[in-house]
């Protein structure tokens, strides 16, 4: 049975990944999401070390600094966040065409 813990790891994990992945140091990025700058460097390593879980306004925040769907935060597999990441990044078009390929995919 999946814990709490068990996505408060996944969360940690995929917020770090983020982090990196866009170049910001934790107190740029905490400032970026409206965290007070005296804390900003604190608060972030603590959500990436799970002593902290953010509460829903930061998470979304977090995610819209970082430009990745909130649902990142949270995917256990590794490929489905890859792919919410390349779904995001997709032109609305792009998108309708994604989704009709893959529709037809799943009804072939």
């Amino acid at each position: 049975m999946k814990t709490t813990n068990h996505y408060n790891d996944i969360f940690c994990r995929r917020l770090k990944q983020a982090r990196l992945a866009s170049g910001l140091s934790q107190k740029r990025l905490g400032i970026a999401a409206g965290i007070d700058e005296f804390v900003a460097s604190t608060r972030i390593n603590r959500y990436e070390k799970g002593v902290h879980e953010p509460n829903a306004e930061i998470m979304q925040k977090l995610a819209e600094v970082l430009r990745v769907p909130l649902a990142y935060f949270y995917a256990e597999d590794n490929d489905l966040a890859e792919l919410m990441l390349i779904f995001f990044s997709l032109s609305g078009r792009q998108r309708e065409e994604l989704m009709d390929y893959a529709k037809h995919r799943v009804t072939s």
